[in-house]
C-alpha cells in the first residue's frame, strides 16, 4: 500500500471517529454541510478512475475505497450515510453547483440526494440545461462565446460575420469591437453575394455568424436568444433547433422557441437559407428544413390575436422564399421533379476535426504515389489539382447537409440521390402552407411584394409531389420509400429510420404505411431503440471502410422523435410506445449510472454511451457535473415523457436506483 493511500485511510478513520454521532440522512429534511471538505472527501474516496465523476466504473481498489458508502459530515460533524453510485453521484452533484454559488456553508435538500432518476433528468432539463444551453451574440454575451476554440484564428483575430444587409448589425458590432480591443475583435461584412470562392478565401480565418439584434424596452440593442445542441457544438444549428424547441414547448419555454424561430426567418432574410449552422464556413449550406413544422408547433403555444398572426405572417414568408430559391433552385431541384441535399463550397469542409478526413486522402494519395500528408496539404494548398477529390467533397458537403454526417447510405454520391427524408420535408411544408393560408389567412396571404398565396396552389403542389414520391422512391418488393439515384435510375436499398419520415409527414396511405412498420421496424428495433441503419446495409467496417456515426449500431434522437409522432399518427400506438419506453429507459439508466450523463447519441445494440466512431460522443466529457446535458437529447426525454403512458412512466419511475440493473 502507497504512502498517499495510507494516509487516506486513516483519514477515514479519523474523520468516522471523531463523528459525534451518525444518523439517519432520509429522517432529515436537509443538511448543513462544508462544501468544499465534503467534495474533496467524496471524489477522494469514491472517485477510482479520476474523472471527477462518480460512476458504476468507480470499483473498490486498494488504497482508494470506490465502495458506494460516504458518510457524509454536517457542519457539527455528525455523519449522515449515504449508499449507492446513483445517490453518490447525485450529492456531487447538488455540493457543486452549491460550490459554482460560491457557497462556502450550504444547506443541502435531501429530497434531492434521493430524487427519483426519471424526475431528476426531467427536472434538471427543465431548470438547469437549457438555461445551460442557450446564448446570445451580443456585448454582454461575447465572451463566452469566444472561449470556443472553433473562434481561434491564425492571425489571432476572432471574427464576426455579419450580413451585407444588416446595417444596425455592422454598426452595433463595429461599436462592440472598439469598446473591447483586448478581445481582439473584426468585423467583416458579407460580400453581397457569397460563393464558395470567397468563403475557401476564408479558410483559417472563419467566425461567427451574426444573428437577429431586436429593440429593448430602453432602445438598446440585445440579441435574440437561441440554444446550441452542446458541447463543442456552440452554435446554431438547423435541424437540431427543431428538435429542441418541441422540447423547450413540453417544457413551456415558448418564448425560447419563438426566438430561435425568429433567428431562422433572419437567417433566410439576411444569408439567403436557414445555414447548417451560424459559422462563416457554413454560409453555402443549410440543413433539412423544418422551419413551417417549428413555427407551427409554436404558434400553438401563443394567443392567437393580430400579434401573433402578423409574426406566422413573417415567418411563412421567409418559409415561402427559401423553398423556392433554395430547395427549387437550380442546385437542387432534379430533372425527376424531387428535390436533393447539395452543399455548394470547394474542397475539404473546414469544420472537420483534424483527421477526419485520413482514409479519404491516403485513398488518393496512393494514386499520385505521394505520402498522405503531403498530399492532403498539397490539396488543401491548392497546388495539386484532383477532380475525383472535388467531387467526393462535393458529395461529401452534400451528406453534411442532410444531417446525417456521416453515413455509407449514399455511397459517398448523396448529391446523386433525391431522398425520402428531403423530399417527405418538402412535401410537409407545401401542406402546412396550404393548411395555414387556408384556416388561418382567409386563403389570402398577401406577401411584401404584393403576390397573393393562394392554398389551392399549394396543395396542387403537394399533390404532384407525393405522385413523384410515389413514382421514383416507393419500391413495392421491399414495401417502403427508398432513396433514388437520379444518374443510375434506380433506387437503393438501405435501410435507416427514414423510412417512417412518410409516416411523419404524412406522404404514406394507411397501406403503405402498414407495409413499413411490417418491413421496416423489425429490421431497425434494438433493445434502446432505432438504429441508424440496419447492420446489413452498412455492411463490414475495416480499416479503410471505417465505422460511420450515422450507421449502425449507433442511434439518435432525432430519428427516434420522428419515428414516434409517424407511428403516433397512423395508430401504430403500441409500436410507438414500445420505442418511447425503450429510449426514456436507455437514457435514465445512463444518467443514473454514470454521474448525469445525457450524451449526444448511444449505441442503441448495447444500450451504452461509450461510443467511439469518428467524433466521439459529445455530452460525455464533464467534470463533477453536466448543466447542459445535449440539445435534441434533452428534447427527446421531455417529449417521450409526454407520450408515455403512465403505466409505463410509472414503471420506469420504479427502476432500482442501484448500477448494473438493465432490462432485457
Amino acid at each position: 500500500m502507497g504512502r498517499d493511500s495510507l494516509k487516506l485511510l486513516l483519514l477515514t478513520a479519523l474523520v468516522i471517529s471523531s463523528c459525534r454521532g451518525q444518523t439517519n440522512i432520509r429522517s432529515r429534511a436537509s443538511v448543513r454541510v462544508d462544501v468544499e471538505k465534503n467534495i474533496q472527501r467524496l471524489i477522494g474516496e469514491e472517485d477510482t478512475d479520476g474523472d471527477k465523476k462518480i460512476t458504476i466504473d468507480d470499483r473498490f481498489i486498494q488504497g482508494n475505497r470506490g465502495d458506494k458508502k460516504f458518510l457524509l459530515l454536517d457542519v457539527n460533524d455528525q455523519a449522515c450515510e449515504i449508499t449507492g453510485t446513483y445517490y453518490l453521484a447525485n450529492l456531487l452533484q447538488e455540493l457543486k453547483l452549491c460550490q459554482q454559488k460560491q457557497q462556502k456553508i450550504a444547506v443541502l435538500q435531501t429530497e434531492r440526494i434521493f430524487e427519483n432518476p426519471v424526475s431528476r433528468i426531467n427536472r434538471c432539463i427543465r431548470e438547469l440545461y437549457w438555461d445551460g444551453l442557450t446564448r446570445r451574440i451580443d456585448e454582454e454575451n461575447i465572451v463566452p462565446l469566444f472561449a470556443d476554440s472553433k473562434t481561434t484564428t491564425i492571425d489571432g483575430f476572432r471574427y464576426i460575420y455579419v450580413p451585407h444587409t444588416d446595417d444596425i448589425a455592422y454598426e452595433y458590432f463595429s461599436k462592440v469591437a472598439g469598446k473591447h480591443p483586448k478581445l481582439k475583435i473584426k468585423v467583416v461584412r458579407l460580400p453581397e453575394v457569397v460563393t464558395g470562392e470567397w468563403v475557401k478565401s476564408r479558410d483559417g480565418y472563419h467566425g461567427l455568424l451574426s444573428l437577429a439584434l431586436k429593440r429593448t424596452s430602453n432602445g438598446n440593442l440585445q440579441a435574440v436568444p437561441f440554444v446550441v445542441p452542446g458541447g463543442r457544438f456552440n452554435e446554431m444549428y438547423g435541424w437540431d433547433s427543431y428538435f429542441e424547441a418541441l422540447g423547450l414547448l413540453v417544457d413551456e419555454r415558448v418564448e425560447l422557441a419563438k426566438a430561435m424561430v425568429d433567428n431562422f426567418v433572419y437567417e433566410i432574410n439576411h444569408y439567403g437559407k436557414i445555414l447548417n449552422a451560424n459559422r462563416s464556413y457554413y454560409l453555402t449550406r443549410s440543413q433539412p428544413p423544418f422551419l413551417t413544422s417549428m413555427a407551427l408547433a409554436v404558434y400553438k403555444h401563443l394567443p392567437h390575436n393580430s400579434k401573433s398572426k402578423q409574426w406566422l405572417k413573417g415567418v411563412l414568408e421567409a418559409a415561402i422564399k427559401e423553398y423556392r430559391t433554395v430547395w427549387l433552385g437550380e442546385k437542387r431541384l432534379t430533372q425527376t421533379g424531387l428535390s436533393r441535399y447539395f452543399g455548394e463550397g470547394i474542397g475539404a469542409p473546414p469544420e472537420v476535426e483534424p483527421g477526419h478526413f485520413d482514409a479519404v486522402f491516403k485513398k488518393y494519395a496512393e494514386k499520385y504515389n505521394m505520402e498522405p500528408d503531403k498530399f492532403e496539404q498539397g490539396y488543401k494548398q491548392g497546388k495539386i489539382k484532383s477532380p475525383e477529390l472535388d467531387e467526393y467533397f462535393i458529395h461529401d458537403r452534400a451528406m453534411r447537409e442532410s444531417g446525417h454526417d456521416t453515413t455509407y447510405r449514399w455511397d459517398d454520391r448523396c448529391a446523386d440521390f433525391v431522398t425520402v427524408d428531403l423530399n417527405c420535408l418538402l412535401y410537409k411544408i407545401e401542406m402546412d402552407l396550404a393548411k395555414t393560408i387556408e384556416n388561418e389567412f382567409a386563403d389570402n396571404l398577401k406577401l411584401e411584394n404584393g403576390t397573393i398565396e393562394k392554398s389551392g396552389e399549394w396543395y396542387n403542389r403537394a399533390k404532384k409531389r407525393k405522385e413523384l414520391i410515389n413514382k421514383y422512391l416507393w419500391d413495392a418488393k421491399e414495401g417502403i420509400f427508398l432513396d433514388y439515384d437520379f444518374v443510375n435510375k434506380r433506387r437503393k436499398v438501405y435501410i435507416t429510420p427514414v423510412v417512417f419520415y412518410p409516416l411523419w409527414s404524412g406522404v404514406a396511405t394507411k397501406e403503405q404505411a402498414k407495409s413499413i412498420v411490417e418491413n421496416a421496424l423489425c429490421q431497425l428495433e434494438m433493445a434502446a431503440g432505432l438504429a441508424g441503419s440496419t447492420e446489413t446495409a452498412r455492411g463490414k467496417i475495416s480499416e479503410d471502410r471505417p465505422q460511420r456515426q450515422w450507421d449502425y449500431p449507433y442511434g439518435w434522437a432525432p430519428h427516434q422523435m420522428l419515428t414516434w409522432q409517424g407511428l403516433l399518427n397512423y395508430g401504430f400506438d403500441d409500436a410507438a410506445q414500445r420505442l418511447i419506453y425503450r429510449w426514456i429507459y436507455t437514457i435514465t439508466i445512463n444518467a443514473r449510472d454514470y454521474n448525469g450523463t445525457i450524451p449526444e447519441k448511444f449505441n442503441v445494440f448495447t444500450r451504452s454511451h461509450s461510443v467511439f466512431a469518428e467524433y466521439g460522443n459529445v455530452g460525455t466529457k464533464f467534470a463533477y457535473i453536466t448543466k447542459e446535458g445535449f440539445g435534441w437529447m434533452n428534447a427527446s426525454y421531455q417529449v417521450g415523457l409526454k407520450h408515455l403512458r403512465p403505466e409505463l412512466r410509472s414503471k420506469l419511475e420504479q427502476l432500482a436506483p442501484s448500477e448494473w440493473v438493465f432490462e432485457k
